[in-house]
């Protein structure tokens, strides 16, 4: 695209290069920055009819939000200095004081829903030869913490994170988080955690990840990361992926997960997780099968609002990790570029659990079960090229918790501004 002197000042102006940079080093630190504007309005309707007349039964909220991305280059030399730009905007389309709780828009501490919300984060980076160290807001995704990016605007955090692949085949993968920024929130706070069936301490002020992929072969990849959630967790995670073709156009994949949480300091935390998910591919549709086992005193333990690495972490009961749960899981995609629609795509699955105590003393006799489908389609050419629409419909049911049922309308389009 090309580089207008207006989108040049705006880069200048937004990613802080400074005149203390020399005017050689200047030019990758402008020349190689990107700038995108994502527009996204979400729409979230949420039917909890089911619960006692007390409690509230729908749960209705719409935002349009604007989410700005600005990454710079690097000034030239050994180590090249950058430095990136999030700035999020989120904007109450309507609301009430009995439909909130969708985590679509911000709530202030009386109830109230403030006409809009917002979140500037900046990041300075380095860079040297293929390792990568950036130190302030980040967006981690990885297996021992992955932020969630399922409502209007993304969750953020506060730390640093190095990345390093100076030997092929292998990415290590390091960092240290000390505050989030939640996804329907205008400002930090300590970290949480979710521990299913166990206790945890408050004013958590530090989570530190070390983590390493490898390429293992052609096909085999493997994984491994340390996690420790402080006076909360600590756990090891491994995952092999393995994509094996068999034919023109059609390939198996096999993905196996375990992780193993036990307590750090005040908590009670024990659990051991396994899970793994089978999906054969073949023109365009796939098939999946996934099996999750939870065993120990407690169920799975993560970074609160983050998604966890775990194959049934679905749409609205989420993990299905309580402590000795199992569940399993059926799923089916289809690509309709494979019948010439290029950009349409569809989603459905079916995830039942059981074996779970409920918290009434009467034994591991909880179940439930979820339905999800979802229908996306991006506009390829014309006038509306790379628009996304996307709808979301969910239906859970449990003996444990009330009934739901959800549907979620997701617009959204960026627009590269340099």
């Amino acid at each position: 695209m090309l580089k207008t002197p207006i989108a040049r000042g705006v880069a200048l102006a937004t990613l802080g290069a400074t005149l203390a940079v020399p005017t050689m080093a200047q030019a990758a630190f402008v020349d190689d920055s990107k700038v995108n504007l994502e527009l996204r309005n979400f729409y979230f309707n949420g039917d909890n009819r089911s619960v006692p007349s007390t409690s509230q039964s729908k749960s209705e909220e719409w935002g349009q939000g604007f989410i700005l991305r600005a990454e710079s280059g690097f000034t030239e030399g050994t180590v090249g200095f950058g430095v990136d730009a999030l700035g999020l905007l989120g904007v109450e389309l309507d609301s009430g004081r009995g439909r909130t709780g969708t985590s679509v828009l911000a709530k202030d501490n009386d109830g109230t829903i403030p006409d809009t919300y917002s979140e500037l984060g900046l990041t300075a980076k380095a860079k040297v030869s293929k390792s990568l160290l950036k130190v302030g807001t980040l967006e981690p995704k990885n297996m021992a913490v992955s932020r969630s990016d399922s409502r209007l605007l993304p969750q953020t955090f506060k730390g640093g994170q190095l990345v390093s692949n100076e030997i092929d085949g292998l990415t290590l993968d390091l960092g240290y988080l000390t505050e989030v920024n939640e996804r329907n929130d205008s400002h930090y706070d300590d970290l949480t955690a979710t521990v299913r069936g166990g206790s945890v301490s408050e004013d958590i002020d530090n989570f530190i990840f070390a983590g390493a992929s490898y390429k293992l072969l052609d096909n085999l990849t493997g994984n491994y990361y340390y996690s420790n959630l402080e006076e909360v967790y600590k756990q090891h995670s491994f995952n092999l992926t393995h994509v094996q073709p068999l034919g023109e156009k059609q390939s198996l994949k096999t993905d196996l997960r375990y992780a193993r949480s036990t307590d750090d300091g005040s908590s009670i935390v024990d659990n051991k997780a396994f899970g793994a998910m089978v999906t054969y591919s073949v023109s365009g549709h796939s098939f999946g099968l996934g099996y999750q086992k939870m065993s120990g005193d407690t169920g799975f333990a993560y970074l609160g609002g983050t998604d966890p690495y775990l194959v049934n972490y679905v749409m609205i009961s989420a993990d299905y990790a309580n402590a000795d749960e199992k569940s399993w899981q059926a799923r089916y995609d289809y690509n309709f570029a494979a019948m010439g629609i290029p950009g349409l795509t569809f989603m459905t699955r079916y995830v039942t659990g059981d074996n779970f105590d409920f918290g009434d003393n009467t034994g591991n006799n909880g179940k439930e079960w979820e339905r999800n489908t979802d229908i996306g389609y991006v506009f390829q050419e014309g006038t509306l090229k790379n628009l996304g629409v996307k709808w979301r419909n969910g239906t859970y049911r449990s003996n444990s918790a009330k009934d739901i049922d959800q549907n979620r309308l997701i617009v959204s389009y960026t627009i590269p501004l340099m």
